[in-house]
Order: structure tokens, then C-alpha cells, then sequence
């Protein structure tokens, strides 16, 4: 996978939109306002993800290229490397993961908008 493939699956996802809040090379996605996945445009590539605490963990035990969140709140974010360790299809599984994480947290309100979306 490389950035273009990432960012191409995350804009794919509805409601998703893309920014860069913090400073002009972290590319920050949202699903309704509310990040669920970011990457630096920098350095060497690699993501952060939401993910659950006890999930979390076991990932950083399983694939020494899972690591608790960089700049992030490390009990509920991964940060993975792309290091050829891991199949691209388990890290798109774990950004629907991060996505749907996101999703079910909403507001009622956010989840009616998101379900209205085309």
C-alpha cells in the first residue's frame, strides 16, 4: 500500500472528509467531523489508527510494526508502519475498524446525517 492507495480508501468511505489541521504535512481524515485516521506526508509512511484498548494491545504484541499511537492517545490509537509485515487487506480491515469505532461514537443527529449522505 502506499499514501495515494490509503487515501483513496479512507476518501472512499462516506462522509469522509480530508484536512490538515495541525500543520501542513499531517493529512488528517474524518468521518462527520471526528478523525479516525491520519498519516504524515513526511516521513517514512505510516498511519494511525483508532482502534479498541484491548484490541490495541494485542495488535502491538502480534506485529512488531504496530505501535501505541504516535502524538496520540496510546490507549485507543495504533500507529502502523508500513514495513511489508502486515497485508494491505488487514490494515484496510483496520481502518474500517477505526472508521466504524468513530461512526458508533456519533450523535444521533451526525449518524441521521451520515445515513442521509449519497
Amino acid at each position: 500500500m502506499n499514501i495515494e492507495a490509503f487515501r483513496k480508501y479512507c476518501l472512499d468511505k462516506k462522509g469522509v472528509t480530508e484536512e490538515f489541521p495541525f500543520d501542513e504535512t499531517t493529512l488528517v481524515f474524518k468521518v462527520m467531523g471526528k478523525i479516525f485516521a491520519l498519516t504524515d506526508l513526511e516521513s517514512e509512511f505510516s498511519i494511525n489508527l483508532k482502534c479498541d484498548p484491548e484490541k490495541a494491545i494485542e495488535l502491538r504484541e502480534k506485529y512488531s510494526a504496530v505501535k501505541p499511537g504516535y502524538h496520540m492517545n496510546k490507549q485507543h490509537w495504533n500507529t502502523i508502519t508500513f514495513d511489508g509485515s502486515i497485508s494491505d487487506e488487514l490494515i484496510y480491515s483496520w481502518v474500517d475498524n477505526s472508521y466504524l469505532l468513530v461512526v458508533n461514537k456519533l450523535t444521533r443527529a451526525k449518524k441521521v446525517a451520515l445515513a442521509n449522505l449519497p
